[in-house]
């Protein structure tokens, strides 16, 4: 079990940090996550070259999501509405290069996003699923899924052209 944590922490610490904010939130889920992966590893079926640390994941996702309160977790659109914080989002979003920002520095902008958008944006990229998908999940419409997906990537695109404001090699969004 110590190879198995010392292997495997990382990455999954990476993985929670996407969905939760807090440093020390992150350890307490990864410990519990842990406690629960330890207890069921029994129960798991070996599926071919990754399937482990694919199981080890949806437990720490799984985790992660349950740790929103249902009040959280009812992303409204209206909600959305009356964030202050989403008043200089662009109607459209266009892809930024990212190329030379840091991974780090991308991690930091996805877990500055709000819960709903950070949310959905990590079970649509990073976890691959559909707006139906996330909709059934995490009990809302889809419809609402693709508004927090479009505004969560705008919010990032602002980021990302913020920080290259910031740096002196130049570019120039737009």
């Amino acid at each position: 079990m110590k190879i198995l944590y010392e292997l495997s922490v990382g990455y999954l610490t990476s993985v929670c940090k996407r969905y939760i904010r807090d440093d020390d939130d992150v350890k307490d889920l990864l410990q519990e996550s842990y406690l629960k992966i330890f207890d069921k590893i029994g129960r798991f079926k070996y599926m071919g070259e990754g399937s482990l640390i694919a199981w080890m994941k949806k437990i720490v996702i799984n985790d992660a999501l349950k740790t929103l309160s249902p009040k959280k977790r009812a992303f409204s659109l209206e909600a959305l509405g009356k964030r202050d914080d989403c008043d200089d989002i662009p109607d459209e979003v266009s892809d930024p290069p990212l190329e030379s920002v840091p991974i780090e520095e991308l991690l930091r902008m996805i877990r500055s996003l709000p819960d709903g958008y950070r949310t959905v944006f990590n079970l649509f990229v990073f976890e691959e699923k559909s707006h139906k998908e996330i909709a059934s999940f995490l009990g809302i419409k889809e419809n609402s899924s693709a508004s927090q997906l479009f505004h969560a990537k705008a919010m990032l695109a602002k980021l990302v052209q913020d920080y290259y404001k910031t740096r002196s090699d130049g570019y120039k969004m737009g």
